[in-house]
């Protein structure tokens, strides 16, 4: 008698540093460092109005990453986890003393010649690009605490492309220079919180289920970072078709 097949067995368990890769391997595969938009930023080929657009839009996804990382704290009962994931809040919003990075994205925005209280009322900010954040931020509060802390690892591929967008904008766009603040705190911040993201990620993916989980959250967070991309380069590249009551960059000659 043919025995028949258990197609519910667990599969075998990744080791530490197959997981690891497995992370590695989605960040180049999926992360938006190929995305056409930052190719054409970093080959110099974007107008100021594009940049305007891309400081808006981003300005919102910013604007919400304190309100994701509370909802990833809030979810936690473990007061070691909570003292090391509250520092992304206070670098983000800043402490009182000296300002943080909404603040530092906020002086980017001003630095492209838009004014900090457009990008503080939200005007103009792509229908896309508000589905996009709040499904990040549906996404940290509905699912497992193991894959809302593995979609923040995005941070394992960020450093690498700050450095390359800073160099790039000085190159390209001299007159963003006092306004890139932001990325030279992301070059120190970025990798500390990705340390202890994953170190974390590991430690408590216990089944080949959660690892396949948390490795499939960390593609979800690519995902919902290339439809912003996406949504920017079709409203104002190709075919340059912003919707209604989007940002319009002026006219440039």
């Amino acid at each position: 008698m043919t025995p028949s097949l258990n197609h519910d067995v667990e599969k075998p368990l990744f080791s530490e540093a197959q997981f690891v890769a497995g992370f590695h391997a989605i960040g180049e595969e999926r992360y938006h460092h190929q995305h056409p938009f930052h190719l054409l930023m970093h080959e110099g080929r974007l107008t100021r109005g594009q940049l305007q657009a891309w400081a808006l839009n981003r300005y919102y996804y910013q604007s919400r990453i304190p309100i994701k990382d509370a909802a990833i704290l809030a979810r936690s009962d473990d007061p070691a986890f909570r003292l090391s994931w509250r520092k992304r809040i206070l670098d983000h919003d800043g402490d009182g003393t000296k300002p943080g990075g909404i603040e530092k994205w906020l002086r980017l925005v001003e630095a492209t010649g838009l004014s900090r209280e457009h990008a503080l009322r939200g005007d103009g900010i792509l229908p896309a690009t508000r589905f996009a954040v709040q499904a990040y931020v549906d996404f940290v509060s509905t699912r497992s605490h193991l894959e809302a802390v593995a979609s923040s690892l995005t941070e394992l591929f960020s450093r690498k492309l700050i450095a390359l967008r800073m160099d790039r904008m000085r190159q390209h766009y001299p007159w963003l220079c006092g306004g890139l603040d932001y990325f030279t705190g992301r070059l120190t911040q970025a990798p500390e919180d990705s340390e202890f993201a994953l170190a974390w990620v590991v430690k408590h993916a216990r089944t080949r289920t959660e690892q396949d989980l948390a490795h499939a959250a960390l593609r979800a967070k690519c995902d919902i970072l290339w439809a912003q991309l996406d949504a920017l380069y079709f409203s104002y590249v190709d075919p340059g078709w912003p919707p209604p009551g989007a940002f319009q960059p002026v006219k440039e000659s």
